[in-house]
């Protein structure tokens, strides 16, 4: 279903509120990742704004489309988005990693409704997303399951597991969105351990890929909906993304994967983030 120009132009204005969220739950807490969950706003944007079927009102509904994050280090862009559909409110945001807190630095599914999982170590959440789908194909279920996951995290083994594991089954109820940001804790992917070609070694293991550009709303919900016409395969989205984005001056530093903004420095990146000084003009504005 194509979606009109008003339409993307809110989620692009979502987006950009859930970024200040972030920024805003990351001095609060005086730690916690940043380049990723900036960079996964629009993802994420677009997921709970459009492409789920959820009901925050009723999180564990069983109607409701799973959405699992391997990537548990960027979970400020789940909170933030989830704070934002009404999950919860926004000003819980700022009890980011805080004792006793619902939002604790990586997911905990039992603390706080509407987390499909609890994740902090890397590569286990497709594991994870492709039983989930396994077991709703068994039962006869329509709802679809989706798995967010990091680049730097394909360099686990168990991640392989899993791709094989789908793709044995042919998973079609199955879409794992991979954050290509080429960043991780240590430097850029490609020199840390090369992941390179992804697209290539899926398809190998029969899984359905495309590739976009993870900035582009309207270029991944089509992507989506592509997944969703794929009948017989799992189907992974490389999103193309700029960690930090948004924030030209730490955009693809890698030193900020897992760096907190102080609070001056989060005033500066907002008032970028309101300039748009990191902005590409899209083909709908």
């Amino acid at each position: 279903m194509s979606r009109t120009d008003a339409e993307l132009r809110a989620l692009e204005e979502k987006a950009e509120a859930i970024r200040e969220t972030i920024l805003d739950m990351l001095v609060a807490a005086g730690s916690g990742h940043t380049a990723g969950p900036l960079g996964m706003a629009d993802i994420f944007t677009a997921l709970y704004f459009d492409v789920l079927i959820h009901d925050p009102k009723n999180p564990s509904w069983e109607g409701r489309d799973r959405l699992l994050l391997s990537n548990g280090h960027i979970v400020p862009v789940q909170y933030a988005t989830m704070a934002h559909a009404g999950y919860f409110p926004i000003e819980e945001c700022l009890t980011l990693r805080s004792f006793g807190s619902r939002l604790q630095g990586h997911p905990e599914r039992d603390r706080l409704p509407g987390l499909e999982t609890t994740s902090g170590p890397l590569g286990s959440g497709l594991s994870q997303a492709s039983g989930m789908a396994y077991a709703l194909r068994m039962d006869g279920k329509k709802n679809r399951t989706y798995c967010a996951m990091s680049d730097g995290e394909q360099q686990e083994g168990n991640i392989w597991e899993a791709v094989m594991f789908a793709g044995k089954n042919r998973l079609s109820n199955l879409t794992a969105v991979m954050d290509r940001n080429n960043i991780q804790i240590d430097g850029m992917t490609e020199d840390v351990m090369p992941l390179e070609s992804l697209a290539a070694k899926y398809e190998a293991f029969n899984w359905h890929v495309l590739e976009i550009n993870g900035h582009n709303i309207s270029e991944f919900i089509d992507a989506v909906d592509t997944a969703k016409a794929i009948y017989e395969k799992p189907t992974l989205i490389i999103a193309h993304t700029i960690p930090g984005k948004g924030v030209p001056e730490i955009e693809f530093d890698y030193r900020w994967h897992g760096k907190p903004p102080s609070k001056e420095e989060a005033k500066r990146f907002i008032q970028q983030l309101r300039s748009g000084a990191g902005r590409v003009p899209n083909e709908y504005a």
